[in-house]
């Protein structure tokens, strides 16, 4: 069975949208897209090259499809690790409304989240990656989905923006798996997924 892998990028106060592009993603009316691309630097490379060594297969949700989809299959150096793996295996996007989907080795899951996507991992043999794709990926970890999650937090602060973790979430507990921090000062950590909050109290005991 494959293990489902998250790699999602968040600043300083957990904003994800849009860090590619100032056009990536303008959803009410979010003015700061492109806030990752300066922090682009060799360390970051080498961690993203490195994740993409890995997958057997890739699970997108709709908005990441339609940007990979539109800049991906036209880089066509067989050096780009990054390109030669997404343009090459297979491609699972989740969406109600894509129907003929362009980019090859595309198939489009509209039907039940969690048992699509429990079935293919069950035929996945490797990592079954998500990049970006934040909505998908709340849904995932809010039905214990998501095995690892790579989070990069870039050192900036929007005050706007579709935020990763938001009030609701299910509460979930994390083991920490590795991290490092890049030159221009992104934290890269790894977490295994590793089920609910332990809790306890620092009062002291009556008898203390």
């Amino acid at each position: 069975m494959g293990k489902l892998v998250s790699t999602i990028f968040v600043t300083l106060d957990g904003v994800y949208q849009a860090p590619g592009g100032p056009q990536e993603d303008t959803r009410d009316g979010f003015e700061h897209g492109g806030w990752s691309f300066v922090f682009g630097d060799e360390d970051f490379g080498r961690f993203v090259t490195e994740v993409f060594e890995r997958p057997a297969a890739f699970l997108l949700g709709r908005r990441t499809y339609d940007i990979f989809s539109a800049y991906w299959p036209k880089v066509t150096n067989p050096s780009n690790i990054i390109a030669a793996k997404l343009n090459a295996l297979p491609k699972y996007v989740a969406s109600s409304t894509l129907t003929d989907p362009s980019w090859a080795n595309t198939t489009v899951i509209s039907g039940d989240l969690a048992k699509e996507v429990t079935a293919l991992k069950e035929r996945t043999d490797g990592e079954l990656q998500v990049h970006g794709s934040g909505a998908l990926v709340q849904s995932l970890l809010a039905l214990d989905l998501v095995d690892t999650l790579h989070l990069l937090t870039f050192p900036v602060v929007l005050g706007s923006g579709r935020r990763f973790f938001v009030e609701g979430a299910v509460p979930t507990k994390f083991r920490h798996t590795g991290g490092s921090i890049t030159s221009a000062g992104v934290s890269i950590q790894s977490y295994d997924v590793a089920g609910r909050p332990d809790y306890g109290s620092y009062e002291l005991p009556e008898d203390a």
